[in-house]
């Protein structure tokens, strides 16, 4: 969710053709935004696959279940299409990651169940125990803010509330969930969900002290 960001490799050789830029008159403009942003392509990272893996590992589930667990949990911090779900359990039968079982509503119709086999469980554990992983910034408030130049500073100072909310909100489910998960730490792998929900606390709250700030501080020039 948070990178470090840093300009230091990205002034090394800068083109003169930004010199008239006033402060980063030495940074090229694509590596900066790389910088800020993540990389040259504002695609969403999808690792559906390791996410549907991740999930079957603690029980079967059907497509549908994947989706509300994504967007009941997950969401916070990755981005999942409904529509890459169907196509990626798919591939996944092929390989032999995953198997189908059939079971039965309580209407009597049957539903379609996934279950992670042992191949499965070794890609999903192989994932983990790799210490490389994509953890790509891309905020399109944060675009807007960089070329808001052009626009008036009530404009930059309107995106940013609107960011401001959309993190209030989430915070405060953030926090239900803390408080929910609290009672049930020793449960296996709930100790992992909670770390991930306080990770998303401290950041979003670090989020909204930057929000105050950057308000302040485009309120106060004119």
């Amino acid at each position: 969710m948070l990178k470090r960001w840093s300009l230091r490799a990205a002034t090394a050789d800068a083109p003169s053709a930004y010199s008239a830029e006033p402060v980063l008159m030495n940074v090229p403009r694509k590596c900066l935004i790389t910088s800020l942003f993540g990389g040259d392509k504002m695609a969403k990272d999808r690792k559906i696959d390791l996410v549907i893996l991740g999930l079957l590992s603690h029980e079967d589930l059907t497509g549908y279940d994947i989706k509300k667990r994504i967007d009941g949990s997950i969401s916070f911090f990755w981005k999942g299409s409904f529509g890459s779900i169907y196509p990626a359990l798919n591939e996944m039968e092929k390989s032999g990651l995953v198997k189908k079982k059939e079971a039965k509503k309580s209407s009597g119709r049957e539903k379609i169940m996934y279950h992670i086999t042992a191949a499965g469980r070794k890609v999903l554990a192989d994932w983990l125990k790799d210490e490389q992983a994509s953890n790509d910034l891309k905020y399109e408030t944060l675009l807007k803010i960089y070329f808001g130049g052009s626009e008036d500073k009530a404009v930059t100072i309107c995106n940013i509330e609107a960011f401001e909310k959309q993190i209030k909100e989430n915070l405060e489910l953030l926090k239900l969930y803390k408080e929910n998960l609290e009672s049930v730490l020793d449960e296996e792998g709930h100790i992992n969900y909670y770390l991930t929900v306080t990770f998303g606390i401290d950041t979003y709250e670090a989020y909204l002290k930057w929000c105050t700030k950057a308000k302040k501080l485009l309120k106060g020039r004119r």
